[in-house]
């Protein structure tokens, strides 16, 4: 009986041992709570002791954390609407400050959530949407962090940094800005179509003039080449006839039957026409 009163009594030393012993490690901060008051901040790591049911341990992380917010709409100063979705890096610097404050860090969440949303809108409200979308959205959210940073220091936390992940226009504005826009590029295109007719048909009036000009130009050489030659012709044709007529006139008219006796060809004559002196007389074109 002695003996299990001892082991009993060796159980609970070491279980009340081990109720006051608590560790810190490198990554966190502890604040000693006595009856729900605080009695010691501890940052550096190491084994420590409390009072059992006296005294109870908050931990918390030294670490850098992040908040990624949700989006929230948020008007430029042109008055643009416009979606943010960011991210908060942050750590607690101050373990009581946070505790007696927030508590937990889902609480830090909501708080940070809130100033942060604060900060943006009236940062953002200064600037038009130019500004947020090119380099100077570096100096925009430098100015964001530093602002909200010194409001988070009244509960114990250090803002590092500030980011935008993705800024967009809300669904139902984006909606009919795509609109105008598809509207402005079909404007632009029926523009450029336009233009694009206007010099085809140019360059075709352009074109056909120069054709037509090329055309009048060759008829008018081939008329006077015509000419030429029909002249020629015609010497050569005199020359002929002064030198023997009725062999010039034999040879016209066989010429002459050649091109209009064809196949299936029908002439009416009189049999003492002209047209018909060689064949009535084929001698007659013939010189003795």
């Amino acid at each position: 009986m002695n003996k299990n009163s001892m082991l009993i009594g060796l159980a609970a030393a070491v279980a009340l041992i081990s109720m006051s012993m608590f560790t810190v490690n490198m990554t966190q901060t502890a604040v000693v709570l006595e009856f729900q008051a605080p009695k010691e901040t501890i940052t550096e790591p190491g084994l420590y002791f409390k009072i059992p049911f006296v005294q109870k341990v908050s931990f918390f992380s030294k670490q850098l954390l992040v908040n990624d917010s949700s989006p929230a709409e948020v008007i430029t100063r042109d008055k643009k609407n416009l979606l943010v979705d960011n991210f908060t890096m942050w750590r607690i610097t101050d373990p009581l400050k946070f505790l007696q404050t927030l508590r937990t860090s889902a609480n830090a969440h909501s708080r940070l959530d809130n100033i942060l949303y604060s900060e943006l809108r009236v940062e953002i409200g200064t600037h038009e949407l130019l500004d947020i979308i090119t380099e100077r959205r570096e100096k925009i959210m430098e100015k964001v962090t530093q602002e909200t940073n010194r409001k988070a220091a009244e509960l114990g936390i250090e803002v590092v940094e500030v980011r935008i992940k993705r800024t967009d226009f809300p669904p139902e504005i984006a909606n009919s800005i795509f609109n105008r826009m598809r509207t402005e590029r079909e404007r632009i295109a029926k523009e450029y179509r336009s233009e694009g007719k206007e010099e085809a048909t140019k360059i075709r009036a352009t074109t056909d003039k120069e054709r037509t000009i090329l055309i009048a130009e060759a008829y008018e050489k081939e008329q006077m080449i015509r000419g030429e030659g029909d002249a020629k012709a015609i010497a050569i044709y005199a020359k002929a006839f002064n030198q023997d007529p009725k062999f010039y006139t034999f040879m016209r008219s066989m010429e002459a039957y050649r091109k209009s006796l064809i196949t299936d060809t029908t002439i009416l004559l009189a049999e003492d026409s002209d047209f018909l002196e060689f064949f009535n007389s084929p001698e007659a074109g013939i010189t003795k």
